[in-house]
């Protein structure tokens, strides 16, 4: 897969020329929203704080992110409302530090909006006003959903409507429900692409070459637009594939061929819904 970000977490990037350089985005402000590209890049520093923001980790591992807006209320505006619906808009968020001025920002990982809150906080004039805090949850954090449960006994369609549920906008919550959140909003896509392929895969169209130690045929879900598969997704950007088809999309002379299929075929399943 080509037209991907492929940063290294921990490494310095200049924002300039390994961002906006390749994908575009609003070069200033803390949120960029490249039109062309299924991502979302956030920035985060301390000079942030002259303008009512404080970000940072939290006790659980989830990374308190502060909206955009400087004066007056935050609204779900522009980049408050792509982080809010990055799941729904099959857009992934990528978080990155500033050093410093001119020093650059390292790359804290992809991320998922989990849940959100609002605040009360003072503006870039000192008057008091309410914030939009996201909670964002590192892909990483997340353990591989097959080692966590078995799909729960469902119809397709109650799978699909909870898939698409968890798919919508992150909700408003605790931070210190986010971790839950978002495994439960995971495992919902997860348990009805799987149900969707009913045991073929949906790229090579081969049944799966093995059953799980549950009986159930074992497929991969693979995310469509986004480098990780991990985290809440929309299901119209996951396909259930096999390990074979998924190591060629990732690593294949002809994976984005391979992924381009893939997405055809997903999005002509769930225009049929």
């Amino acid at each position: 897969m080509n037209s991907v970000p492929g940063y290294e977490i921990g490494r310095i990037y200049n924002r300039t020329i390994a961002i906006h350089a390749r994908f575009g985005g609003q070069q200033q402000g803390g949120i960029s929203t490249p039109a062309d590209y299924p991502y979302v890049f956030l920035f985060t520093g301390e000079s942030g704080e002259q303008f009512g923001y404080s970000d940072g980790w939290n006790k659980d591992g989830v990374f308190i992110y502060t909206g955009e807006g400087q004066k007056g209320d935050m609204q779900f505006v522009r980049g408050n409302s792509a982080i809010r619906d990055h799941a729904a808009n099959g857009k992934a968020l990528h978080l990155f530090a500033s050093l410093g001025k001119s020093k650059g920002y390292r790359y804290l990982g992809e991320f998922c909006c989990a849940t959100w809150e609002g605040r009360t906080g003072t503006d870039v004039e000192g008057l008091e006003r309410k914030t939009l805090v996201f909670h964002l949850v590192p892909l990483s954090a997340i353990e591989p959903l097959e080692n966590q449960r078995t799909p729960a006994a469902a119809s397709i369609r109650d799978l699909r409507a909870a898939a698409y549920a968890a798919a919508s906008e992150a909700a408003q919550a605790e931070p210190k429900s986010a971790k839950r959140i978002v495994y439960e909003r995971s495992a919902a896509v997860r348990d009805f692409v799987l149900a969707r392929a009913a045991g073929t895969c949906e790229l090579c169209r081969m049944p799966a070459p093995f059953f799980r130690p549950n009986g159930l045929p074992y497929l991969e879900p693979h995310h469509i637009r986004r480098v990780s598969d991990g985290g809440p997704d929309h299901p119209r950007w996951v396909g259930a594939i096999c390990p074979n088809c998924h190591t060629e999309i990732h690593f294949g002379l002809d994976g984005n061929a391979k992924n381009q299929a893939l997405k055809d075929y997903v999005r002509q399943l769930e225009d049929q819904h």
